[in-house]
């Protein structure tokens, strides 16, 4: 099948202005009649005026005795005036109606009973003091409420009041949503704990996509899984748009593969109006008309998804619906090092924020647009703009916020290198009941205490050797630390080996084998720990890097030269032995090695330092460490040495 290539991408600006013009609102969307109680959050989708007025009869105001007031005129202290039960007035409470013959009431506070049948006051009183007046809340036949008002729990009780039992409102949009892909399975088709057989993947996308629809006040209508054929993804968008659905979502298939078949079923059944943004994650998205009725063609990249839903799916529910999406809030950032993005393309950039000091500061995450984990783990969002070429640490920038801000004052940032531990950390500091987060970006053991030179992060983890003492940490903190007081803590001692296959297909029997050309080897990032230790080996063997096949190919993260060994894109790696286990690959070791909490002295009193310090010191974050296999968490939380 012939490919359909991006040959006139669309700014995103233009992409909205050219959809939304094209959208009929009226054509599309409904009004239905809901009952005052189950209004909450509906948009009124005419003017709403009460039908009674409240209240409908004048009523005390306190409780006391009601008069008429010319009665009281004249009274003073000096000349006090006695009043007659039934003859001048009737005793009443708060709420009860005003006799007829009466139009005022004195608090009881302000009588002086003589007896049961008389009462002497000191003071006058005016007509309609202490009385709520017929219509003195509401008027029948006034405006209670406008076209397109956003019904709040204390508006229900003035619709009730005012005898407005029902309410005419925007109907929730019906949104369907169409997931392809031959090589997808709905989780509800796996059986108990059984693995996807073959080259299965899991579809979620539609789950994600409802939930958003759900969020956004609509209504989700999801379709079985539709596999790869043009004939089969025609069918289900005629039939989506031939139901009540007010705008359709095909997710995935709307690329430029030879097995997209997105943008030419809505082209032979309705109309492309934009296919390709300028915007990234979200490059692939189709925006299109089909009988009326908006379609996208959602990118099946889980990230693009989500960010296409947001700037093209979501303002349309709003709007269905009379109102605008909820904004986000901002706050001011400084990123923790220079940011390159594409010229001519608008970027989301996912990134972890905590507040180190006085600063917010943000540590930009994976790129993929498949990772969901970069949302999962993102307290915000950085938005680049078409016309730059990225940010720098030297600048501030915006970031949209995914959390509350308050969160962000608890949050502890961790940079450095990379440890399973630490994932177990952040939860078992919530086990514990700390209302701490921690946030932690991968950049190696040398990026982290650079970081700490920034003050960037609250600290750093690191495992760098000293190949000439043997000992980890200290010469590089005495570098490149100098001048700060710093207090290092021990997390784990932990083992360093070669990740292999299953089975050892290839006989690897430690590093002096990397140097053979049948072998392909994945490294770690320059200035990780791990990518020192392997240097230090390869020197002592005698192995020129260059005759190391797959020495430039680097993974910043030992799950991810685990992954490399899983799927055959590397016949080994460098790497930790829990992350060997967690994908069941064998693993032959090489160093036991110390791997450090770098911390500034001047924060060691923090709350959430110590929090964190408490938590590692803790038998349960110490059985689970050991559970993970490869770990010995004996000093765990030790203070180890002090650097003045």
């Amino acid at each position: 099948m012939k490919r359909q290539v991006y040959l006139e991408m669309k700014s995103l600006e233009q992409a909205r202005d050219l959809f939304f013009s094209r959208i009929n609102l009226e054509q599309i969307r409904a009004v239905e009649c809901v009952s005052a109680e189950d209004s909450l959050g509906r948009t009124t989708s005419e003017a709403v005026f009460a039908k009674l007025s409240a209240p409908s009869f004048h009523s005390a105001a306190m409780d006391g005795i009601a008069l008429r007031a010319e009665r009281t005129y004249g009274t003073t202290e000096r000349n006090p005036r006695v009043l007659s039960l039934e003859e001048d007035f009737a005793w009443i409470n708060t709420g009860q109606p005003l006799p007829e013959q009466f139009d005022a009431v004195i608090m009881v506070e302000k009588l002086h009973e003589v007896d049961e049948e008389h009462v002497e006051l000191r003071s006058p009183a005016h007509p309609w003091q202490n009385v709520r007046k017929v219509g003195e809340d509401i008027v029948a036949t006034q405006l209670l409420f406008p076209k397109n008002h956003c019904i709040r729990p204390y508006d229900i009780g003035g619709l009730v009041s005012a005898g407005v039992f029902s309410v005419k409102v925007w109907k929730r949009p019906l949104v369907a949503i169409i997931p392809t892909g031959s090589e997808l399975v709905s989780y509800n088709a796996l059986s108990g704990t059984e693995g996807l057989s073959g080259n299965r993947l899991i579809e979620y996308n539609s789950h994600v996509l409802a939930a958003l629809v759900r969020e956004a006040g609509g209504i989700p209508l999801v379709y079985d899984i539709v596999p790869d054929s043009e004939e089969q993804i025609a069918l289900t968008l005629k039939k989506a748009v031939e139901s009540e659905a007010v705008t359709v979502i095909i997710n995935a298939g709307s690329s430029s593969g030879s097995k997209d078949y997105t943008v030419h079923v809505i082209r032979d059944i309705g109309e492309v109006l934009v296919h390709g943004v300028a915007m990234m994650p979200g490059k692939p998205t189709i925006l299109g008309m089909v009988n009326g009725k908006p379609v996208v063609g959602n990118p099946g990249y889980a990230v693009s998804s989500i960010l296409s839903f947001e700037q093209f799916i979501k303002p349309l529910l709003h709007m269905l619906q009379g109102n605008h999406p909820p904004g986000r809030k901002t706050i001011k950032v400084w990123p923790t090092r220079d940011i390159p993005s594409k010229l001519g393309t608008e970027e989301f950039l996912r990134v972890s924020i905590g507040r180190v000091g006085e600063r917010y500061v943000a540590t930009p995450l994976e790129r993929a647009a498949g990772s969901i984990t970069t949302l999962i783990r993102a307290e915000g969002i950085i938005r680049i703009p078409a016309l730059m070429e990225g940010v720098t640490q030297r600048s501030q920038v915006e970031a949209e916020l995914l959390v509350d801000e308050h969160e962000l004052e608890d949050t502890v940032v961790i940079i450095g290198s990379h440890d399973i531990t630490i994932d177990i950390l952040a939860d078992e500091i919530r086990q514990r009941g700390y209302d701490i987060r921690v946030s932690s970006g991968n950049v190696g053991s040398l990026g982290g205490l650079i970081a700490l030179k920034k003050e960037t992060c609250h600290m750093a983890g690191s495992h760098l050797l000293d190949t000439e003492t043997g000992e980890y940490n200290i010469s590089y903190i005495n570098k490149y630390l100098k001048g700060v007081g710093i207090s290092v803590f021990n997390l784990v001692l932990r083992d360093q080996g070669l990740i292999i296959p299953k089975g050892n297909p290839k006989g690897i029997r430690g590093i002096e084998d990397l140097e053979r050309q049948d072998i392909t080897f994945v490294n770690r990032q320059a200035g990780s720990g791990t990518r020192i230790l392997l240097d230090f080996r390869l020197r002592q063997l005698g192995i020129d890097p260059a005759h190391v096949r797959g020495y430039d190919h680097e993974e910043y993260t030992h799950m991810a030269v685990a992954v490399d060994v899983l799927s055959g894109a590397a016949d080994c790696g460098l790497g930790i032995f829990a992350a060997a286990r967690a994908l069941d690959l064998d693993f032959i070791p090489v160093e036991r090695e110390q791997y450090d909490l770098i911390i500034p002295s001047e924060i060691i009193n923090q709350s959430k330092i110590q929090s964190v310090l408490d938590t590692i010191r803790s038998k349960n974050f110490r059985n689970r460490v050991t559970a993970l296999g490869g770990y010995d968490p004996g000093n765990s939380g030790n203070l180890w040495k002090e650097i003045v």
